[in-house]
């Protein structure tokens, strides 16, 4: 969980960047599009909707974008067709990769993980091979001003599971269906909510030591990340705080 979780935290910080927040905003809305299309438009009658909605909020896309994406997914203004895709493979140091994808041309895409994954030493894998190790896991942060206990006691009235510390932000556990109402909760409790998410997470994480290894897995992610019908990454390795600093600069 620590890999995913720290990794999230430095693309919060690199998304200070007009560009980079332009390419999450993209990627925020095809999201919205899709759920909408699957489930229907309202967010109370439709989850992958309603947590959509909520990693949206979490990275401050305004309430009009939002609301346009919702009606290209429905049909009332015009919008692509996309596939949703699962990739497999590996980084160096065996780290185990998933791609959530969503594309107009899955031919197009395929090819253009297996060339980052060749590019930067890793390897594709088959459907299946890696997925088992990861399961969904409702995770809400916010900033960590709050002691332990009082961010313990206001995310179980929230309906959350868990509290974990994450550098200088609280990791608030969830079901994954229950994303946006936590956030919702939390945020109306005074709370800045920096992420809304149902990421995948690794049952059990391979511990990256070298700071060479670090820095060839990292370069894998944010290569793949880079291409606009990826959704999100996925990766089961843990390191250092210090150590992903290190290697991410």
């Amino acid at each position: 969980m620590s890999g995913h979780s720290k990794w999230a935290t430095i693309k919060h910080k690199k998304g200070a960047a007009d560009k980079a927040r332009g390419k999450l905003f993209a990627k925020l809305a095809r999201q919205i599009e899709v759920a909408a299309r699957s489930s229907g438009g309202d967010p109370d009658m439709n989850p992958s909707l309603r947590t959509a909605v909520a990693k949206a909020k979490a990275s401050q896309m305004t309430n009009d974008a939002i609301d346009r994406a919702i009606k290209r997914g429905t049909g009332e203004q015009g919008a692509d067709s996309y596939e949703s895709i699962l990739y497999e493979g590996y980084a160096p140091g065996g780290v185990a990769v998933l791609i959530d994808v969503l594309t107009d041309n899955r031919n197009r895409t395929g090819a253009e993980i297996r060339n980052v994954f060749t590019k930067h030493g890793g390897s594709m894998a088959e459907p299946g091979a890696v997925s088992w190790q990861f399961a969904r896991k409702g995770m809400v942060v916010i900033a960590g001003d709050l002691p332990e206990d009082d961010v313990m006691m206001l995310a179980l009235d929230t309906g959350a599971d868990d509290v974990a510390r994450d550098g200088d932000h609280w990791r608030v556990e969830c079901e994954p269906s229950q994303v946006a109402a936590v956030a919702d909760a939390l945020s109306a409790a005074g709370q800045t909510v920096l992420s809304a998410d149902a990421p995948l997470i690794a049952e059990n994480a391979i511990q990256v030591d070298d700071l060479d290894t670090a820095r060839k897995i990292l370069r894998v992610m944010s290569a793949i990340e880079d291409n606009d019908d990826v959704q999100d990454v996925f990766a089961n390795f843990d390191m250092t705080e210090e150590m992903m600093e290190d290697a991410a600069e």
